[in-house]
């Protein structure tokens, strides 16, 4: 078994950005496979897109859905997708989530209704040791 495989395999993913100054800084995160790569789906303006869009360097790990990390880290790239990207990620991870999804999305859009929502797909290769 790969380290993709193992990572996608799990419900949530603690995904590990870096701060400007080196801080780690790990969320729980839910995930979906494309192919050779790990897409997560998240908002444009949260810390870990602010954090990705000037490093790319991430960690990896199986968690819980309150980021309890229950496997050993892997180690990976990420960047963040365009809009036809975003789109794509967005159908990917909709696809694995289903009626999750739909709900957390429908809450997501009234808690910001009227200023505005973006979201921004994550795509993440994998680094193999």
């Amino acid at each position: 078994m790969t380290e993709l495989d193992r990572l996608a395999a799990g419900q949530y993913l603690s995904l590990t950005t870096f701060k400007r100054d080196g801080t780690a800084v790990s969320t729980p995160v839910w995930l979906a496979r494309d192919g050779d790569r790990l897409c997560v789906i998240t908002e444009a303006q949260s810390g870990k897109a602010k954090r990705l869009r000037h490093t790319s360097r991430v960690e990896l790990a199986p968690c819980t859905s309150r980021g309890q990390e229950t496997g050993p880290r892997a180690h990976g790239e990420a960047v963040l997708a365009d809009e036809a990207g975003t789109a794509h990620v967005r159908s990917v991870v909709a696809a694995r989530y289903g009626w999750q999804f739909k709900a957390f999305d429908l809450l997501g859009r009234l808690r910001t209704r009227g200023r505005g929502r973006s979201q921004v797909g994550v795509l993440i290769s994998v680094t193999e040791p």
